[in-house]
């Protein structure tokens, strides 16, 4: 078993589950919270995104197989997934997937689920296929004002680790969204993003 990422929330380690290769996400121990309230919340929190990622799965979104979900060990196995994150693809390549994962984002949206995370290291490449990862943060929502949030997120990740290809790769990822939201929602999501961002600003003023 081999660490390869501490995270806030979780370590995440590479493993094996009957000979496959396999991630194992291991919940941390939140020492400043009560014990069976934090044994609680990562009891919660494991059943939740291991449910996300499976639910996903049925309506079409690639999403790593749950093996096994331990939760006296607040753990999930899952299968690992050998592909190249997007965050580590050619611009050109970042610029042209941008808009399958605005579909991708789009169908999560569509059927109720917030991702929380949307980071170009959270798709994957592999096989030509896009698979979306890491739903630990993810909720059950229909509302606009998260969906929003989920946007705004990408937007920002785009602007930070992406900045030279933002405005060709948002511009795509905004048609894939479009392409299955459809025009009304769209508009309605994206007014809302510009709304965040301009609080933002003005937070920042003040």
């Amino acid at each position: 078993m081999k660490l390869i990422k501490k995270g806030a929330e979780a370590d995440i380690y590479q493993t094996k589950w009957q000979n496959s290769k396999a991630i194992l996400k291991i919940r941390k121990v939140k020492n400043y919270r009560n014990s069976s309230l934090d044994s609680k919340i990562r009891k919660q929190r494991t059943i939740k995104e291991s449910q996300m990622i499976s639910h996903a799965r049925t309506f079409g979104i690639p999403t790593p197989l749950v093996y096994f979900v331990n939760l006296e060990k607040s753990s999930i196995v899952m299968q690992e997934i050998p592909g190249t994150p997007v965050r580590d693809l050619s611009e050109s390549k970042i610029i042209k997937l941008s808009k399958e994962i605005g579909k991708l984002v789009g169908m999560l949206h569509k059927n109720g689920i917030m991702h929380g995370d949307l980071t170009t290291s959270n798709f994957i490449l592999f096989k030509n296929m896009v698979y979306v990862i890491d739903f630990g943060l993810s909720q059950n929502t229909m509302k606009p004002e998260d969906h929003a949030v989920d946007l705004r997120l990408i937007k920002e990740i785009l602007n930070s680790a992406h900045a030279k290809i933002m405005q060709f790769a948002w511009k795509n990822f905004l048609l894939g969204y479009k392409s299955v939201v459809g025009t009304f929602y769209y508009t309605k999501i994206t007014k809302l993003v510009s709304e965040i961002e301009s609080r933002g600003r003005y937070a920042e003023v003040v």
